[in-house]
């Protein structure tokens, strides 16, 4: 072996030590050192390094400690033949078999890459003025609260409490949290059994159309809505009734009575934010009992009215357990967590839990726990508290700035949350606005992929979670000035 097998860089976060370790791991993985042959000793290897010798002794004994090597007394350190048992050899491939050929577009029995859904760039953050929605803003994540509650889930007593097998349980304590503090703020009264703890709010919506949906049942869902949710149910369904919105969100049309499962979101439609006030509310709680068909709540963005007394949550209101409650942190806490929650009769939740058994067993049991300390010692709560400081502020100013720039085209939020639904111009192009207000350092949503039956290419969507206040009006005034050349011949 020689210097050249190992480069190590002094400039990477991670130690000279920690480098040196995974490299030497990685090498003898691939079958890149010899068995027969001793490594470097620890003085010459640190020499060709041009580190000190004990960054190679401390490696040299954890790669030792972990199995990778052995040591021989006089002789030096040895690949350990033991860590490389068990490896399949790389098979031979037969010149008559040419595994691209294979008709895997005819094998495939569903294609969900070729769904029309949202795309957000990685690199959002890198844009001058990013309005995008569902990006959380990195100064106001709880970073200290949030490494006291991770650190002490990995506490000796934590990791033997989560990381046994749970099979399909959740974490009794986060359970615990949901029943008695963040359903109670909706005015939602369920017991453990009726919640069910999911990857994110997601794949509460997932489950809950593979237990419901299938072909001959009618599903009934917003138009314009949340497009993920017209994906999933189209897997399940062909049958699906748009229902029109308008400022009080889903109309209770004459169409709605022939459905089995009707999909809402009531407390802040997705996605033009208006607010279904109470009365409908009761109203569609009335024909969902009558004409029979059961309602999936989806309150994505449950905790974030600043602007008056939230109106009960559907689910608060039910007296005949015909509402599914879908709820989840991402649009608080933060949304790569992906944690979120089912809450229904024991009997969907039941079968709901042996679905996600079959998919995933359960959600990660050390996230469940630093969350659920999270909320036990009220980090959430006094999160919430600034986060309704921050947006209300950021709301003003951008509902502001749109009047003052585009005042014939805004559509003002009533309820809060974290987003302007924006109608343009008649003959406005979303999708060319949005490109040159990209070349401008402007990030945009196009709106028209919330529409199922016609293309509406006038509107799109304005975020401000992850923009900073200062910069929200500058945005806004660039961005009306590049609409008249977005306009379409």
């Amino acid at each position: 072996m020689s210097q050249l097998l190992f480069h190590l860089d002094p400039d990477l976060p991670e130690s000279l030590q920690r480098q040196l370790r995974e490299q030497i791991a990685r090498a003898i993985l691939d079958g890149h050192l010899p068995l027969e042959e001793a490594l470097p000793s620890s003085r010459k290897l640190a020499k060709e390094l041009n580190v000190a010798r004990n960054t190679v002794m401390l490696a040299y004994e954890q790669l030792l400690d972990d199995g990778y090597l052995i040591a021989k007394k006089r002789s030096g350190y040895y690949v350990n033949p033991e860590i490389l048992e068990g490896r399949a050899e790389k098979p031979v491939r037969l010149n008559d078999i040419d595994a691209e050929r294979l008709p895997w577009e005819d094998l495939l029995t569903m294609h969900p890459s070729r769904q029309a859904t949202i795309s957000k760039p990685s690199d959002w953050h890198r844009y001058d003025y990013p309005f995008i929605y569902g990006q959380i803003d990195p100064e106001l994540f709880p970073t200290q609260h949030w490494r006291e509650c991770s650190r002490d889930s990995m506490s000796v007593p934590a990791i033997r409490s989560w990381a046994v097998d749970h099979l399909n349980d959740d974490d009794p304590l986060l359970i615990e949290q949901i029943h008695k503090r963040l359903l109670p703020r909706r005015g939602v009264w369920a017991n453990p059994e009726e919640i069910l703890v999911t990857v994110g709010a997601q794949q509460a919506l997932w489950i809950t159309s593979m237990l419901l949906l299938k072909q001959g049942r009618r599903f009934g869902m917003e138009n314009p809505g949340y497009v993920d949710m017209y994906n999933i149910a189209r897997t399940f369904t062909d049958d699906i009734r748009l229902l029109p919105v308008d400022e009080a969100g889903m109309r209770l049309e004459d169409d709605i009575t022939d459905c089995q499962l009707v999909y809402v979101t009531p407390s802040h439609q997705a996605p033009t934010t208006v607010t279904m006030p109470l009365e409908r509310r009761r109203q569609l709680l009335d024909l969902a009992e009558t004409d029979n068909f059961l309602i999936v709540e989806d309150d994505y963005e449950s905790e974030t009215n600043y602007l008056d007394n939230p109106t009960p949550a559907l689910k608060s209101l039910d007296r005949h357990n015909r509402v599914i409650y879908v709820g989840s942190l991402s649009k608080t806490l933060a949304p790569g967590l992906r944690l979120g929650y089912m809450v229904g009769p024991p009997a969907l939740i039941r079968e709901a839990r042996a679905l996600r058994r079959l998919m995933l067993r359960h959600p990660p049991t050390n996230n469940q726990r630093a969350v659920a300390l999270f909320l036990d010692r009220g980090y959430h709560d006094a999160l919430l508290r600034q986060i309704h400081q921050t947006f209300h502020s950021r709301w003003e100013r951008m509902g502001d700035a749109l009047a003052r720039h585009m005042p014939q085209s805004s559509v003002p939020s009533t309820y809060g949350g974290s987003c302007f639904w924006v109608r343009g111009p008649e003959g406005l192009d979303c999708h060319e606005l949005r490109r040159l207000a990209a070349e401008q350092g402007i990030l945009i949503e196009c709106g028209d992929i919330h529409f199922f039956d016609a293309p509406r290419l006038e509107y799109f969507r304005l975020g401000f979670s992850a923009i900073p206040e200062s910069r929200i009006e500058p945005g806004i005034e660039r961005l009306a000035a590049l609409i008249p050349q977005a306009m379409m011949p």
